[in-house]
């Protein structure tokens, strides 16, 4: 099998294979090709192909496409690390993830992903189970006081409303702001939504 083919060695042993190193690279090349065509562009043949690896590996380590892309989802975010902290510096982490998201120069693979992925209804439940898991929840888990889960996702339509501003009227205004400035009001968005 490409990508885990094994020679013998010395000893006439086969060594073990990689499979972590597979993971990665198969991982790897669904991001780059999901972020470059969509979900709807890309095959497994193509994820499989890029990786240098066996289209059954694909399919035993990630079961489905849509299993992959939200393995790929997951492990891309860099919220999981955001929310997680001091609870009384949740606002303005989020103010200051947010920021270093507009202030990007381009994009990053995983606002590609979503980009050309979005309207997929495979992606839409992968969307929902993520925003779930890696945003609702972890923030709520955070919050003390009545109505976490309404503040939580009072922040999330925060943080998940920037996409489709993005898509739509672009970030050229947002990007010519002063960035400390931006950070105090998104501070104080945050703020007042997790507040009980």
């Amino acid at each position: 099998m490409v990508g885990e083919t094994r020679a013998l060695g010395e000893t006439g042993e086969r060594p073990k294979r990689n499979r972590e190193a597979t993971r990665r690279r198969i991982l790897d090349a669904a991001r780059d090709l999901f972020g470059e065509h969509g979900y709807d562009g890309v095959t497994v043949r193509m994820i499989a192909a890029a990786a240098e690896a066996n289209m059954a590996l694909v399919n035993r380590y990630f079961g489905s496409k849509a299993a992959l892309f939200g393995e790929v989802l997951a492990g891309e975010s860099a919220l999981r690390g955001v929310i997680a902290g001091d609870p009384s510096g949740l606002p303005r982490r989020l103010a200051e993830h947010f920021v270093r998201q507009v202030v990007r120069p381009s994009p990053t693979p995983m606002t590609r992903m979503l980009d050309r992925s979005a309207g997929n209804p495979e992606v839409k439940q992968i969307l929902l189970r993520y925003l779930e898991d890696m945003i609702v929840e972890p923030l709520a888990a955070q919050l003390d006081g009545p109505d976490a889960r309404a503040r939580a996702l009072l922040a999330s339509t925060i943080i998940m409303g920037g996409g489709p501003v993005r898509r739509l009227l672009g970030l050229n205004d947002l990007r010519a702001a002063d960035p400390s400035d931006l950070t105090d009001r998104l501070t104080a968005m945050f703020t007042a939504a997790l507040a009980p």
